[in-house]
């Protein structure tokens, strides 16, 4: 299959006072198109920030990155900018939604960004909303909405771009039980009709619903598993 994805020996160090913190250690990574992985380590871990440079929010300090067959540890800020637009659909824990904005016009987002009018946009998400079953909810603030509603819509707005890959950070940490697992149950389903996922979690129960499982300790790749 296509490797959408491929991290080569990526070393990625902090300062902290007059300490120098080595956060990933030679990690090596591969996600191939259509997968769903999961990241999972406990906090500390270094999986933060492999998230944030697989997201392009941040760049390695040695090593390679290829998403898309483009080497990404060489752009300049602004095509950073662009890649993450294009590229990549953010799915937070905090939802992180426009609060005076309608659920219509959260999920818009992404493609007037690109400088598409509204009406545009508006078509753009017609079927994205249909899929997540926001129909009856897109005039409705994130106020007025559940939790688990919030994180249909954040996921809307993730996905509407036709990013390369949906990047989810602890995507049912702000849910209860059995929201969460209908998130999940809905991030397999995106899956199975072509969605390449990587999530990142703590929680093993979580991991579990991907396809392949990355364990990060330490800042490095401690081993995988295929979950049953």
């Amino acid at each position: 299959m296509e490797q959408i994805i491929r991290l080569n020996r990526v070393n990625k160090y902090y300062t902290m006072g007059e300490e120098r913190l080595h956060a990933l250690r030679d990690v090596d990574l591969t996600v191939e198109r259509g997968e769903f992985l999961a990241i999972l380590g406990p906090s500390g871990s270094g999986k933060s920030t492999l998230m944030n440079i697989i997201g392009c929010m941040d760049t390695a300090d040695s090593g390679s990155y290829l998403l898309d067959g483009a080497e990404i540890n060489t752009l300049r800020d602004d095509a950073l900018t662009q890649v993450r637009n294009e590229k990549i659909g953010f799915i937070f824990q905090k939802y992180q939604l426009i609060p005076k904005y309608t659920v219509l016009q959260n999920i818009c987002m992404p493609i007037l960004i690109r400088g598409k009018s509204r009406r545009e946009a508006e078509e753009a998400c017609a079927e994205t909303i249909r899929l997540l079953g926001l129909g009856e909810r897109t005039r409705h603030k994130p106020s007025e909405l559940s939790g688990g509603q919030q994180q249909r819509v954040a996921i809307a707005r993730a996905l509407v771009g036709r990013p390369s890959i949906l990047l989810a950070d602890e995507p049912t940490g702000a849910l209860d039980s059995t929201t969460g697992r209908e998130v999940l149950e809905l991030f397999v389903k995106l899956n199975e009709l072509g969605n390449t996922i990587v999530m990142i979690t703590h929680d093993e129960k979580v991991a579990r619903y991907a396809h392949r499982v990355v364990r990060i300790v330490d800042g490095q790749v401690a081993g995988e598993e295929m979950p049953a």
